[in-house]
């Protein structure tokens, strides 16, 4: 059986409130920031569910002795966020991923339409066979930044079940390229929209989420 990507939309009331307040073209930028911490806190809780590696252990209490499950911290976390708008995802992440190491990557559109330049790498020379990977980028439209990113981590080793993706907004087509080159990969996102403009913005969308985020581009 071929395997396809698969895109999970919480059903969360909470996640629905903070992406209308993201898209609404009236919110300010402090409430924007809000905004993207919330989607990045509730998104990441959402996208660690059945991710996140934890053992079995027997503490005492007052009273008595419960068996309970803790987080494993000998698995190695990393989120990568990448430059600029991801760091608003990533201020509500920590809250539920404060133990993972932070791997910062800069992207952005290259000359050729449909491409793009490294100008940061923040990632270590080589990845443990073991670390799970967490990819943050509000914004999935065309797909190319995405791909770049998921194409070095490949070239890393890290692929499949120890990765995955939380983004605010993603478009059908970027889906549909991502997809076709990373079919096992698991994506977290607050809305799919169907449409991109001829400037590669996602269709009703947000709007540009770096310049909105740290109030910039006029």
């Amino acid at each position: 059986m071929a395997l396809t990507l698969r895109v999970v939309v919480p059903p969360h009331p909470l996640v629905a409130h903070w992406l209308t307040v993201a898209r609404d073209a009236r919110t300010p930028t402090p409430l924007f920031r809000t905004a993207l911490q919330e989607l990045g806190r509730w998104l990441s809780y959402e996208a660690l569910r059945d991710w996140l590696p934890h053992h079995p252990i027997t503490v005492t209490t007052p009273l008595g002795h419960a068996t309970g499950h803790v987080v494993d911290l000998a698995v190695n976390l990393a989120v990568v966020p990448v430059l600029r708008a991801g760091l608003g995802l990533w201020d509500g992440a920590q809250a539920v991923l404060p133990h993972a190491r932070i791997w910062h990557v800069g992207l952005c559109r290259g000359q050729e339409a449909g491409t793009v330049q490294w100008y940061y790498n923040g990632l270590p020379d080589s990845i443990g066979e073991k670390t799970g990977v967490l990819v943050l980028d509000p914004v999935l439209a065309r797909g190319t930044t995405m791909l770049a990113v998921l194409e070095r981590l490949n070239s890393m080793g890290v692929a499949g079940k120890r990765l995955r993706v939380i983004t605010t907004l993603c478009s059908t087509q970027g889906l549909q390229r991502v997809g076709a080159a990373f079919p096992e990969l698991v994506i977290y996102t607050a809305c799919i929209d169907p449409e991109l403009d001829p400037a590669g913005f996602v269709v009703p969308g947000l709007g540009d989420a770096g310049d909105r985020l740290f109030g910039t581009g006029g």
